[in-house]
């Protein structure tokens, strides 16, 4: 079957734009256009890639399986252009790491996790990094749409999915906050924690578990006044003043110089770990075999990190 790429495309910018009518704008074609090339694209395919929520157009399964691939051909497309007009006329070939991120870890770690990757002499790297919920990692990784994935817990012993789970390290929690905030606090720590704002990670999430456990066994119970998704939006809640809030205590210090916060206390026993998962049997590339380095080094000597290398 032969595929035809200008629709290809068209679905590419549609699924990437905000909305129909600004794919169509960046297009220079009118909506009706677009809608018409897109049904084209799906009648060829034989699947519905789109489905209509509202106003808005969402992708269907189909539709992300598709979105990987046009994500690989329009990036190598691009690699090919460049590759091309190097004055010296020689190819530059970037191996492609493709990598599904939990978007509950913290960023600031997830790229000292992953410059090291970007800097392995002889494999130049073009890093595809994608965010998303772990069990839809999971599923991407496991139909090979992900080198690897960066979690916070392992793939299930009862999964029987050809996947493995590498434990790259485990480090503190600090709880963390604006200093108007932390002003108001009174007592000692932890018991100064009760009735004080808090943010959260969303419920489900393994940190949230652990938190909710710390501050029962401790007596003591904080005020839930947020619970996030997105490490990110967490923190830019918690820089505003409107609660404390969880980090990594290996990115304590970038975090209260980036977000202008001071730390509160380091939570006992509360550890946030980091898994790698990446298809079984697999040999490491050296760009990850550099991500497990960046952790050991980082995170401290973990099991299982040494024979991966």
């Amino acid at each position: 079957m032969q595929l035809n790429f200008q629709h290809l495309y068209y679905f590419w910018v549609v699924a990437r734009a905000p909305s129909l009518t600004a794919a169509a704008r960046q297009l220079e074609l009118s909506p009706s256009t677009v809608s018409t090339q897109i049904r084209a694209l799906e009648e060829r395919l034989g699947h519905t890639l789109f489905e209509r929520r509202g106003r808005g157009l969402v992708l269907t399964e189909r539709g992300r399986v598709a979105l990987a691939y046009a994500d690989d051909i329009f990036a190598l497309g691009g690699e090919l252009y460049e590759a091309l007009r190097t004055q010296e006329g020689v190819p530059i070939h970037l191996d492609r790491l493709r990598v599904g991120l939990s978007s509950h870890l913290p960023k600031l770690l997830v790229y000292a996790l992953l410059a090291p990757a970007t800097r392995c002499e002889g494999h130049p790297v073009h890093l595809v990094c994608l965010q998303g919920e772990s069990s839809g990692l999971v599923a991407d990784l496991a139909a090979q749409h992900f080198d690897l994935v960066l979690t916070e817990q392992p793939v299930g012993l009862a999964s029987d999915l050809p996947l493995e789970s590498l434990l790259l390290g485990e480090c503190g929690v600090t709880l963390m906050g604006a200093p108007g905030v932390v002003a108001r606090l009174s007592g000692e720590f932890p018991a100064c924690l009760s009735g004080a704002p808090l943010l959260l990670p969303e419920l489900g999430a393994p940190l949230r578990r652990r938190l909710e456990a710390y501050f029962h066994e401790q007596g003591v119970y904080p005020l839930a006044v947020g619970e996030f998704g997105d490490s990110a939006l967490l923190k830019a809640f918690g820089q505003a003043g409107v609660g404390l809030f969880p980090v990594p205590t290996l990115v304590a210090a970038q975090v209260a110089a980036q977000y202008g916060v001071v730390p509160v206390g380091e939570l006992s026993g509360v550890r946030e770990q980091l898994y790698l998962l990446f298809a079984a049997g697999r040999a490491l590339s050296p760009p990850m075999r550099a991500i497990i380095s960046a952790a050991a080094r980082g995170l401290g000597r973990v099991e299982g990190v040494e024979g991966a290398l």
